[in-house]
């Protein structure tokens, strides 16, 4: 195991704002956002500008302002510090292999192939990989969710509208299906490294890991343009999708529907205490559930509450890259306020419009919410 310190450095490594992030970020600020998506990026009034209970990025833990962008490279060091050393040190990335085809077959307008890689250390996954069909380097998104099947297109028919990737490659995209077959079958739903009785990384952490090994492999498919492959997940894919783009900088942009963007304990869907996510101990674990004085939560989750850290910080780790909370039942449109966070982190750079959020009653994702989602990648990924 590596520090946290180099964590940083080598997973997550070039942080320069005077060079490589921004440099590697295409700069639309200049440029006015379609009719179709402009809505998705303004506050409702009620909510511009608040800023809530939650501890502004823009201070560092002592209370100091960040007030210019060698600040923020530095306070940008310190969350990522702290949270990884909180959540326990990734393993070495993975950057050495190519994906292992183990089957094909010709669809709408692509081919998809039934792929094989290692995601942690000593641990391969089974995956889809869609190629549409043409010449030239096309844009990518990596989907994840339960298992792969769903985003692939051959789910269970009862859960319509979350066939991401098979959508997206309809659309001109090379996609990536991936999912946590064993583990959901099983009902433990996570990765665990080094295993499940031991586990030295948080699993949300964990999963974030898998998914950056899951971009480095994908980036060397000669079909697709590595600065441009992004993420998206619903709900439990949803947290995934959010640790992965927070935590690995590669990722250009993000979908992140419905996984509650932040912790709230009255939302028994927003369940980061959970033993899976960020409250791993080892078994016998929890009943599954709300937190109560019978029930409490255990390992991280009460610790990083107890210490006033929220997810929001995490959210302004993607500055300046874009990012769309694809909201529902467990993020309503209050939830504007802490984005109203990352906002102000983007300003600070001087950047517009990389905050985005849509919203539907229902935390099922449905064609509308979708549409919207698969607007905002073709605008910043094409």
């Amino acid at each position: 195991m590596i520090s946290a310190a180099k964590i940083f450095l080598m997973v997550l490594g070039c942080v320069s704002l005077g060079g490589n992030v921004l440099a590697q970020r295409p700069n639309l600020k200049g440029n006015p956002l379609p009719e179709k998506i402009a809505p998705f990026f303004i506050s409702p009034p009620e909510f511009k500008d608040q800023l809530g209970e939650y501890r502004s990025p823009l201070k560092f833990y002592n209370g100091k302002a960040v007030n210019t962008k060698r600040d923020w490279e530095k306070r940008r060091k310190e969350i990522l510090v702290k949270w990884n050393g909180l959540m326990g040190a990734w393993p070495a990335l993975i950057t050495n292999q190519n994906f292992e085809i183990r089957d094909s077959t010709r669809m709408d307008g692509f081919t998809q192939y039934r792929v094989r890689f290692y995601w942690l250390p000593g641990q391969k996954t089974d995956a889809y990989l869609m190629i549409p069909d043409g010449e030239g380097k096309k844009p990518a998104v990596i989907t994840v969710y339960y298992e792969p099947e769903t985003s692939a297109g051959l789910g269970r028919a009862d859960l319509p509208d979350r066939d991401f990737a098979y959508q997206l490659a309809k659309r001109g995209f090379v996609t990536l299906s991936l999912g946590t077959t064993e583990t959901t079958n099983n009902k433990t739903y996570s990765l665990y490294y080094p295993d499940i009785k031991n586990a030295q990384v948080q699993p949300l952490s964990i999963l974030a890991y898998a998914a950056a090994n899951a971009w480095n492999v994908l980036a060397k498919v000669k079909e697709v343009d590595s600065k441009r492959i992004g993420i998206m997940g619903h709900s439990y894919g949803g947290k995934w999708s959010m640790f992965a783009s927070c935590l690995y900088e590669k990722f250009a942009c993000a979908v992140w529907s419905d996984p509650g963007i932040v912790f709230d304990e009255s939302r028994e869907s927003v369940n980061y205490w959970e033993p899976w996510y960020l409250g791993y101990h080892p078994q016998p674990w929890r009943k599954r559930g709300l937190i109560t004085e019978q029930n409490p939560a255990k390992g991280l989750y009460p610790k990083m509450v107890e210490e006033g850290l929220n997810l929001h910080e995490l959210h302004a780790l993607m500055a300046p890259r874009p990012f769309l909370v694809s909201g529902g039942s467990e993020d309503p449109v209050r939830r504007w306020i802490p984005l109203n966070h990352s906002i102000a982190v983007n300003h600070l750079l001087g950047y517009e419009n990389r905050v985005a959020m849509t919203n539907r009653p229902e935390h099922t994702p449905n064609p509308d919410s979708n549409e919207k989602a698969f607007l905002f990648l073709e605008y910043f990924l094409k």
